[in-house]
């Protein structure tokens, strides 16, 4: 379905998991984005950002109001697919089926000790990583790297849309079969931002609560974004309208 400036498979998370695994098994190459209420409003000014965005294999909807606004339009998504739970749903079927994963993201001790807490939790998953802070001359040796590795899955979270600039700039020479940015989500793996319960999340109550952890930072963030998506939403029903009736 579209919403904005953005198509949205109809697709759970483990029916995200299940193509994924084909793909790869498929010798398929692609990326998916998980997008938010924050990315559509950067995408409604960033025509670069919405190209590449629309360009992907599989745009899953990572936040609830983008499910209540589907279902507002008739066309309801399943659920939410949010990046950090791709990371871990899509790191233990790696470790069954072989196949390497590579982060990129995050300082040097985040995404060393995110690297440590999936080591953990798969033995035998084979895991290679290197931090985000990166000029765009390394960024060049950054996807050779990635290349060498061998990875099959690469799990990009350096913010958006940098991490979507870096994908496109560089995929010709990544390896990887599938991309995936996942934002700030090294983070929470690493252990350095606490995520909310599954009940705050389930309500749709994940962005309050990441609100109260760090007012300072994001109050304004969410009050503008989110009254932003109410006011260009409204106008795109209220143009839609407007056609209808005058065809």
């Amino acid at each position: 379905m579209q919403i904005l400036n953005s198509s949205f498979d109809p697709v759970t998370i483990q029916e995200t998991v299940n193509w994924a695994i084909r793909f790869i098994q498929e010798e398929k190459r692609g990326y998916i984005c998980t997008v938010n209420v924050a990315i559509l409003m950067m995408m409604e000014n960033n025509k670069r950002l919405a190209k590449i965005i629309n360009k992907a294999v599989l745009i899953v909807a990572d936040g609830q109001p983008i499910i209540w606004t589907s279902r507002w339009l008739s066309a309801p998504l399943p659920s939410r697919v949010a990046g950090i739970d791709l990371i871990y749903e899509l790191a233990a079927v790696a470790e069954q089926r072989q196949l390497g994963i590579y982060l990129l993201g995050g300082t040097t001790d985040v995404i060393a000790d995110a690297a440590a807490k999936l080591q953990s939790k798969h033995p035998r998953l084979k895991i290679s990583f290197d931090n985000g802070y990166f000029s765009s001359q390394q960024a060049a040796g950054r996807a050779e790297a990635i290349r060498q590795s061998g990875a099959s899955i690469l799990f990009v979270g350096m913010g958006v849309p940098r991490q979507e600039y870096f994908l496109e700039e560089h995929w010709e020479n990544l390896g990887v079969n599938l991309a995936i940015g996942v934002g700030g989500s090294f983070d929470v793996i690493a252990g350095r931002k606490k995520r909310a319960p599954l009940w705050v999340q389930e309500v749709g109550l994940e962005w309050l609560y990441r609100l109260l952890q760090e007012p300072r930072r994001l109050w304004r963030r969410y009050l503008f974004t989110n009254l932003q998506f109410i006011y260009t939403l409204l106008q795109a029903f209220i143009h839609k309208s407007q056609k209808k009736q005058a065809a």
